[in-house]
Formats: C-alpha cells, sequence, structure tokens
C-alpha cells in the first residue's frame, strides 16, 4: 500500500480502536489517561488503561499509576510479549465515590508464538483523587490455549 502524499512511510498509522477492550477509539478512552490531561474516575478505567499502557509499553504511565508503597524502580517489558485482548470479570467498590475498589480480569497475550493468559484480581486505591493499582490480591499464572 502506498503512503498518502506527504506520509512518511516509516511512519506508523494512527491508533483506532483502544486496546482496553471497550471499544471506543484509543484517542477519546485512555490516550487522555496516557497523556496526563484526564484522571482515570475509576478503579476499573485505571485498570483498564494500565492494560493499554503494557499494550502499548507505556513504562512511564504504568510506574506513575503504581502505588508508591509497591511501585517498583523500573520495569522490564518483553517487546516480545503481544497483550491480544481484556475480559473484565467482577469488581467490587472502585467508583466514584470508593477509595478501595479491586477487578478481576483476564489479559490474554502471546509470547513467542504462544498464547497465554494473566488471571487476577487486582487491588486500588485512591488517594488525593487518584486511582493507584496496589497489588495483586489473588494472582493466578496460566497457560490457556485457547
Amino acid at each position: 500500500m502506498t503512503p498518502p502524499p506527504g506520509a512518511s512511510p516509516a511512519s506508523p498509522p494512527p491508533l483506532g480502536v483502544c486496546p482496553c477492550g471497550t471499544g471506543e477509539p484509543y484517542a477519546t478512552c485512555c490516550s487522555p489517561y496516557h497523556e496526563g490531561r484526564k484522571k482515570p474516575p475509576t478503579a476499573e478505567s485505571l485498570m483498564r488503561s494500565r492494560y493499554s499502557a503494557f499494550a502499548l509499553g507505556h513504562e512511564d504511565y504504568l510506574l506513575a499509576t503504581w502505588h508508591p508503597t509497591t511501585r517498583p524502580t523500573s520495569l522490564d517489558l518483553d517487546p516480545d510479549q503481544r497483550w491480544t485482548h481484556l475480559e473484565v470479570l467482577n469488581r467490587t467498590n472502585g467508583s466514584l465515590f470508593h477509595t478501595e475498589g479491586t477487578v478481576e480480569f483476564r489479559a490474554h497475550y502471546r509470547l513467542h508464538g504462544e498464547r497465554d493468559v494473566l488471571h487476577e484480581t487486582s487491588h486500588f486505591t485512591k488517594e488525593h483523587n487518584t486511582w493507584l493499582y496496589v497489588s495483586p490480591t489473588t494472582p493466578d499464572r496460566g497457560t490457556s490455549r485457547t
């Protein structure tokens, strides 16, 4: 396919649908969070934006939205890992009116040609009107060949 006049053949196409699974355009879904123009209003919206950040390699956003008591000093994201889709299974609290919440999800990915899934219930807390990821409350990593 030939790029339009004036476009660089090396420039990536604009991202369409957000990786977080809402079906919304990335530009109006998780991008405002990643760019710091908005804060996720709920624990689930933070979890979805963090999934998108993993999918897009936004390490700075991941670290910035991690609670300081559990935040690693750095991340070592594997460039060969491709996040393919997200399933939100359950949520407790985590609304505009809460300061704590959990979100259970399955994050599907491919690594070195193999399908796998991360099944986790993540704990979130809201401090100074900002949701932060604290930790997994029930980590369960296992291979799923679905």
